[in-house]
């Protein structure tokens, strides 16, 4: 049975978890350059016998000072969780990002956030962690604090692959490409949208094509087109192929982004059921049609198409 991570929304711990190793980011998508992180967390929980805390914010603190950064995220709260219970961690503080706690002087987070409410050991923090109001503190102002408030900084190298430092950054601009082959490589994982399906306008079950149909919500939004999937529903463990497409529907005149997913070889209702779309490779831009028989055509090739790439790439 899998520990289930205590989640605290404030920074009002129990005593049995002060004194631990925190570490603190949004640690958005969880890639390779997180998991070296929570990797070296992980020999210092077991050599110094400490509990591993992560500090963590919702809204994502650029969402939140930027309105325009309405689709952002890589992934969601609830895959965050699943993923740091790989790491051993042993509790999470979701931290609300609101204009109070934005104004929090950097001294302050360190004096009466890091030392007095969580008595942390080991601060985990990667080169760009900026903290405080107007970002004012650094990793440079966290170690110099160190002795006076008994806590020790660790701030490993980043992480590079091909010449490229690996960061939630560099993720959602390949996504945003559609070169999901590479961000899977840096995730180490396929890159997934989870949501609930919606009931659409049926359009694709009228053309021999049904689709279920999810709202991306603030997820980052891929480049537009369609895509070889696997596809998972609810807490079955069964996974399902398919051919997705993101996008505008410009044949239809749509004006929302939508996700659709045909499942092959499905034929169950699953309206308000929780599924996970996981993206394993792009197949081609979204493009309008001139009618709705060029464009059953084209799905037809983009079906035949996704199956083979599926077959290739081992997805059962």
């Amino acid at each position: 049975m899998v520990k289930k991570i205590k989640v605290y929304k404030n920074f009002k711990i129990n005593h049995s978890d002060r004194k631990s190793i925190i570490l603190i980011g949004n640690f958005d998508g969880l890639h390779i350059g997180h998991q070296k992180l929570f990797n070296f967390a992980k020999l210092y929980k077991s050599k110094k016998k400490l509990k591993i805390g992560v500090i963590t914010f919702d809204p994502i603190p650029k969402m939140y000072f930027n309105s325009s950064f309405k689709n952002y995220r890589i992934s969601n709260f609830n895959e965050k969780l699943n993923f740091l219970n790989k790491f051993n961690v042993d509790f999470v503080i979701n931290k609300k990002f609101n204009r109070k706690f934005s104004k929090t002087d950097y001294l302050d987070f360190i004096k009466k956030i890091l030392s007095k409410k969580l008595q942390a050991k080991y601060i985990f923090v990667s080169d760009n962690f900026r903290f405080g109001y107007k970002r004012k503190g650094n990793v440079k102002l966290l170690k110099y604090f160190e002795n006076k408030y008994n806590y020790k900084v660790v701030n490993p190298r980043p992480l590079k692959k091909k010449k490229l430092i690996i960061s939630s950054t560099l993720i959602r601009k390949l996504i945003q490409k559609g070169n999901i082959e590479l961000a899977n490589k840096f995730l180490n994982r396929n890159w997934a949208i989870e949501g609930k399906v919606k009931i659409g306008r049926k359009i694709g079950r009228k053309i021999g094509f049904p689709t279920c149909n999810l709202d991306v919500k603030d997820y980052v939004i891929p480049q537009p087109g369609v895509y070889a999937v696997k596809i998972k529903i609810g807490s079955n463990k069964k996974t399902f192929k398919g051919v997705a497409n993101i996008g505008y529907r410009p044949t239809f005149n749509q004006n929302k982004i939508l996700l659709e997913v045909n499942l092959f070889n499905f034929f169950k209702n699953i309206y308000y059921k929780d599924i996970k779309v996981e993206f394993i490779n792009f197949i081609r831009k979204e493009k309008k049609f001139k009618n709705i028989s060029e464009l059953k055509k084209q799905i037809k090739k983009d079906v035949d198409k996704t199956k083979k790439i599926l077959k290739w790439a081992k997805i059962k």
